[in-house]
């Protein structure tokens, strides 16, 4: 049997890649395959682990068993057809995912951005900045999603002894199931944190936006393409809005003229959101550790149906 590696890993991971699979599977990495011919030995895989081409499953693959998504997200490949098992990464980039967001919020509230600008210009303010402050403890939240980046998002704020409400469509645990429940509650939320994924398009709606307490943040680790994002820059533009903590925008790399850099109740993470040590090291091993479960017949972790989007 044959692993197709889409991921481009460096020699020593690759290495250590191939020692550890069973002894029937053997491995070729896209970057090793010349261009023209890397279709061609992807279509024969029955194991793929990263995030080829959506283009690349209009034909069928026959021999395909199981899929390892590397990222947590998936939603370019929402139209695929496959009788295969597919997994993502959601476990494993949910907790930095999180601490993002909980970092970015606390540096919105404690003034840090602008602290740290004025460290850079070694000028001293102090005093009036305290003012202009502000703390996390027991702010009211809602959390857009409940996959496993709410969840992590839901646990540290716990915390902070936040007042936290879930939102999911399909999920009967949340705590709100509609954009009509979440407008009708958002007048007096303190923080929204976005989790949604892509397919999720275009929820966060202007009318959703106008809804929020004046004042109040909003953080997007979910997808840029499930916000209204000019209406989110006109109510930051015109204060209506405290602040926002966007790891992900509508377009990425964000262009230069876009009024989000310039924003200064705006912080930007640039979709390092999931950033954590020796990533791509950790990608194998959630690879090979699916690979025994599936091979053992259990279910694998972080299983997901790509039509469904989780």
């Amino acid at each position: 049997m044959q692993l197709f590696v889409n991921s481009a890993f460096d020699t020593t991971l690759k290495a250590e890649l191939q020692q550890q699979l069973p002894a029937d599977i053997s491995v070729i990495f896209r970057d090793d395959v010349p261009t023209v011919e890397q279709q061609s030995v992807f279509r024969s895989a029955h194991f793929i682990l990263g995030n080829p081409p959506a283009s690349w499953f209009a034909e069928s693959l026959p021999n395909l068993k199981f899929w390892q998504l590397d990222s947590a997200g998936f939603d370019g490949y929402k139209s695929v057809q496959l009788n295969a098992t597919i997994a993502n990464m959601g476990d494993y980039f949910a907790l930095p995912c999180a601490e993002t967001m909980v970092a970015g919020i606390l540096a919105l509230y404690r003034a840090i951005p602008e602290l740290a600008v004025l460290q850079s210009r070694s000028e001293w303010v102090g005093a009036p900045i305290r003012a202009r402050t502000n703390l996390l403890w027991k702010k009211r939240v809602v959390i857009l999603g409940t996959g496993t980046i709410g969840q992590s998002v839901r646990q540290m704020l716990s915390g902070f002894s936040c007042e936290l409400y879930m939102l999911a469509r399909t999920d009967p645990h949340a705590d709100l199931h509609s954009a009509e429940e979440l407008k009708a509650i958002l007048p007096r939320i303190d923080i929204v944190v976005n989790c949604l994924p892509g397919t999720a398009t275009g929820f966060y709606s202007a009318e959703l936006i106008e809804a929020m307490q004046p004042g109040s943040l909003y953080a997007n680790v979910g997808r840029g393409s499930t916000t209204d994002e000019p209406a989110l820059i006109k109510a930051l533009q015109s204060g209506q809005l405290g602040g926002a903590v966007l790891d992900v925008t509508a377009t990425e790399p964000l262009p230069t003229d876009n009024p989000l850099w310039t924003l200064s109740n705006v912080l930007l993470t640039q979709h390092t959101g999931g950033g954590q040590p020796d990533e791509d090291a950790g990608k194998v091993a959630q690879f090979l550790r699916n690979l025994v479960l599936f091979q053992a017949g259990q279910p694998v972790e972080n299983e997901v149906e790509l039509g469904r989007g989780y």
